[in-house]
């Protein structure tokens, strides 16, 4: 009898995206519109994402534009991202928005590498989770005989090939970020 692990990989497909959403709020020396998802403007009375106002495009290596669909949004754009913690330079003209990505320090890379791992380990701890609950759910199957030993055993060492599957997506996943950091 082949065990269903369709909950675990559920679980570890959402700790892998979970960990690109993570890293793409990382900020490298290099001009990433995703960078400002994280970003929520006054606008219109509520609180919206800068996508949902504006169009963001890529200028140059370090610098995005933004031009707000309405102008009377651009001050709180500016605002928003000036207010960030993300270290952006902001600065308005008759174009819209510019923001630039001031370069890396070599202290500022090693933090994010840092947090980079810190984020990885986060995302593994999610895995091993997902693991300890279908680990749980095959011990009470041999446990009330709904499973058999070898069943068991092989369920197991099919559920650590999925985590060994899932942990190598987050390496790769944590080696781009750090070639990113290190440009």
């Amino acid at each position: 009898m082949a065990y269903n692990f369709s909950q675990f990989k559920a679980g570890a497909d959402n700790a892998v995206e979970w960990l690109k959403k993570e890293y793409s709020g990382l900020r490298t020396g290099k001009a990433m519109p995703a960078i400002l998802d994280g970003i929520q403007v006054d606008a219109y009375g509520s609180k919206m994402s800068i996508s949902q106002v504006a169009n963001i495009n890529v200028e140059g290596p370090q610098s995005i534009r933004i031009v707000p669909w309405d102008a009377a949004v651009s001050k709180a754009i500016e605002t928003a991202i000036g207010q960030s913690s993300l270290g952006l330079s902001v600065s308005m003209d008759d174009k819209g928005i510019r923001v630039n990505f001031p370069s890396l320090t070599a202290e500022r890379r090693t933090e994010l590498a840092k947090v980079a791992k810190q984020k990885l380990e986060e995302a593994r701890i999610r895995v091993r989770t997902e693991r300890e609950k279908i680990h749980s759910d095959v011990d009470k199957q041999e446990k009330d005989s709904k499973m058999g030993k070898d069943d068991a055993f092989r369920a197991k060492q099919d559920l650590q090939k999925l985590v060994d599957e899932s942990n190598k997506k987050l390496e790769e996943l944590l080696a781009k970020k750090e070639k990113e950091i290190s440009e």
